[in-house]
């Protein structure tokens, strides 16, 4: 059996060791168009910042060691120019010579490649993109010899944060310019907003909202005409699928672009798999096929094909796109659907917002988490989560991407039994506190709107009332213009005070004051009567 594999980053080389751990006399090759292979692509950034000082540590293997651990042939440099579907057979270009090499089984895992806009100024030697070993040493080596006074990261999204952190370590004055109304896109804007007020609290710039024009020596113009000063350009605009030998082939494509594949990872040749992030996968909770270009997967998805290929049977079921990012201080993160996404999908869907301790309040060093549930309104199925905060973070979105790939419920969230000790959790961890307040939404207890929807209906031709219930410092202290104000202690004693036959809005400071206000305004009558989760925080993120 010829297992040739082309790729030798995530997907490529876990699938070149699973083959070798199934069939001890497969001829197993890799191939890897750059001078490394299984290198931990991920790290760079931190190479970068030199909070990994040794370059060595980013590499996992090296040729001759996958060739005494696995006895695989690995050919770095090696460059797949032909697909020869019908023979069975690649072309490959190394060192300058061309040959054919046979294969019984193909895998695919060529990943992909970073997005270099046709800028003008793109190809000067002081603008970079970071995807490979040989990209982060030229970016190093840069930093080291000219010394750089101020950099632009163009592009808001996970490298881009990454990397302007590292940035910032390296003494370079940075700012991040992104396109998107606010930064980490691919989370809802509220989230974007904390992670960029962290940067700012860290001195790095953020532009957001407008493009680049043009790259200058020692500048960028932007779309709107303003100059930045770089002498360091970072592009960090998306990844596109290494899909070039794939479509000379004729393989099949899907309507994301992506390559497609069944649930086995097949092609739609017999004989050839694919993995990693040239691939279009199944999201698990939209149900769509989309591009989840992670790590993660990746690995997953190399582990499965070459069991697959070697006649052991395993289903691929998807990804819910599962992230995390730290930047500076602070952690963002988030599993399956944002609401923005799971609005599009067509979702008839509730939101629940908290802001809390993430940890008992009564035990010192308490950070504040923003945590939210999206959910499936008729069903209370989760649909995803979003979390930002200083601690505690990456645990409840990992608890809350357990629960998605058991499909499990508000109500099933309520009742999870979370470790709990004062310095780690509360009695009621944030997990069941937000989905308790998602439960009271769906079931009428206390009906809930989210902060933009309230600013929406705030403007329009029949606004609601909107009585704030917190105290008068916090409201001296700012308020939205007409807020009727009545503390949640007073409410009782002043409810004549509230119009009967509006629609009421109720906010406190983070939720839990206007929940008792609305249960009094229920049980006294009132029969349109809302909640703004997230209160005053998160009204100040949508404003």
């Amino acid at each position: 059996m010829k297992l040739l594999i082309i790729g030798g980053v995530a997907a490529g080389a876990t699938a070149a060791a699973r083959a070798r751990r199934l069939d001890e006399k497969a001829d197993v090759t890799l191939l890897e168009r750059g001078p490394y292979v299984s290198y931990a692509n991920c790290g760079l950034p931190y190479f970068i910042s030199r909070d990994i000082e040794q370059r060595n540590k980013l590499l996992l293997q090296t040729p001759e060691g996958f060739d005494r651990r696995y006895r695989v042939k690995v050919r770095v440099d090696t460059e797949a120019l032909e697909l020869d579907r019908a023979a069975r057979r690649v072309k490959v270009k190394s060192r300058g010579l061309e040959e054919w090499l046979p294969y019984d089984k193909l895998l695919l895992a060529q990943g992909g490649s970073p997005i270099r806009p046709p800028l003008p100024g793109a190809d000067q030697p002081h603008v970079f993109t970071l995807w490979t070993v040989p990209d982060m040493d030229r970016l190093h080596t840069f930093i080291e010899e000219t010394k750089p006074e101020h950099a632009v990261v163009v592009g808001g999204g996970f490298i881009g944060l990454e990397m302007a952190e590292a940035l910032h370590a390296r003494k370079v004055k940075t700012t991040v310019v992104e396109l998107a109304p606010s930064v980490l896109g691919v989370m809802d804007r509220e989230f974007g907003r904390q992670v960029q007020g962290e940067l700012e609290r860290h001195h790095v710039g953020v532009v957001t909202g407008v493009g680049l024009a043009s790259i200058g020596k020692d500048e960028v113009v932007l779309s709107d005409g303003r100059r930045l000063p770089a002498q360091l350009v970072l592009l960090s605009v998306g990844v596109r699928p290494e899909l070039t030998l794939a479509k000379a082939a004729g393989l099949t494509l899907g309507p994301s672009g992506a390559l497609a594949v069944d649930e086995h990872l097949r092609t739609s040749d017999e004989h050839i798999w694919a993995a990693g992030d040239m691939v279009e996968v199944l999201h698990r909770v939209s149900g769509k096929r989309v591009r989840i270009p992670l790590a993660g997967p990746a690995n997953r998805q190399g582990r499965i094909a070459a069991s697959n290929m070697l006649g052991a049977p395993v289903r691929y079921r998807g990804a819910s796109g599962t992230s995390v990012v730290k930047v500076f201080e602070a952690t963002a993160a988030m599993t399956g659907l944002s609401e923005r996404a799971a609005r599009d999908a067509g979702f008839d869907l509730g939101v629940a917002v908290i802001h809390k301790d993430h940890h008992a309040s009564y035990y010192p060093g308490g950070r504040e988490l923003s945590l939210k549930l999206i959910y499936e309104k008729k069903t209370q199925r989760l649909l995803g989560a979003e979390a930002f905060g200083h601690a505690g973070v990456e645990k409840r979105i990992d608890v809350l991407a357990t629960a998605l790939h058991g499909k499990m419920t508000l109500e099933d969230l309520t009742e999870l039994d979370l470790a709990y000790a004062p310095p780690f959790s509360s009695a009621n961890d944030p997990i069941n506190l937000v989905a308790f307040v998602g439960q009271n939404d769906v079931t009428g207890y206390a009906p809930l709107v989210t902060a933009d929807a309230a600013l929406a209906e705030l403007k329009s031709e029949t606004p609601p009332v909107l009585l704030d219930v917190r105290s008068s410092k916090e409201f001296s202290a700012g308020h939205l213009p007409g807020a009727l104000h009545v503390p949640i202690d007073d409410l009782r004693a002043r409810l004549a005070e509230i119009p009967k036959g509006r629609r009421v809005l109720v906010h406190c400071r983070s939720g839990f004051r206007a929940h008792l206000a609305v249960r009094t305004l229920l049980a006294e009558g009132f029969t349109d009567v809302a909640n703004i989760t997230g209160g005053w925080v998160s009204l100040a993120l949508a404003g």
